[in-house]
């Protein structure tokens, strides 16, 4: 089973996805690290954030050992990552390793903006994830402060609102909800309510299947 978790960032989606492929026994992949971590190759080397070529390059030689890094939770390689994603020859070059990684066994739950509508449009299950920006921005600076970072909450909102303005109007793979994805809003719930109610769409669709 292919389960696709999309929305906005800093909407739960992320800890919701892995809590729900913890759940499931299944594989977990955070898209977004992906484009995290071609942004920071370009920001590290200093590198244009618009040249195609040398991020499609990047891109190919991306090592899954360095998704783990922490410089890739930051809010400069965020925001440097919503630029590169909108470079079609890079989305191009990284859409083959994200339908392989779903398409292994026994399972997998991948999250990210374009999951339901580009990368896996047949997936079993597809959910959308919200909050309202306002607690989005809350979220990420209790996150960003908690790494020891500084942020203000003004600026984190400010950043948020631009990133999903350029996300929802790109030419290629724009954020939006499929039109089969369950819209889940985890804006007033905690993270273990966040998680039951993910269950409880694929338990749901599970069921639907079986009865058909």
């Amino acid at each position: 089973m292919i389960i696709a978790i999309d929305g906005p960032a800093a909407s739960g989606k992320g800890t919701l996805a892995k809590r729900l492929a913890a759940h499931y026994g299944y594989r977990h992949l955070d898209t977004g690290v992906i484009y995290r971590a071609v942004a920071h190759a370009l920001l590290t080397t200093g590198i244009d954030l618009n040249d195609e070529a040398r991020a499609v390059q990047a891109a190919l030689k991306l090592d899954p050992e360095s998704f783990d890094n922490p410089a890739l939770k930051s809010q400069a390689v965020g925001s440097a990552a919503s630029v590169v994603s909108a470079l079609p020859k890079v989305r191009e070059a990284l859409v083959t390793f994200q339908r392989q990684f779903a398409a292994g066994p026994p399972g997998a739950v991948l999250d990210g903006r374009d999951i339901g509508t580009v990368i896996c449009p047949t997936a079993d299950v597809k959910i959308y994830v919200v909050a309202d920006p306002k607690i989005r921005a809350r979220r990420r600076t209790l996150e960003a402060r908690a790494r020891g970072e500084e942020a203000d909450e003004a600026v984190v909102l400010a950043d948020i609102l631009a990133r999903d303005e350029r996300d929802q109007n790109r030419a290629v793979a724009p954020l939006k909800q499929a039109p089969d994805a369950y819209l889940l809003d985890n804006s007033q719930l905690d993270i273990e309510s966040g998680v039951r109610a993910a269950i409880d769409i694929v338990e749901a669709v599970r069921a639907g299947r079986q009865r058909v």
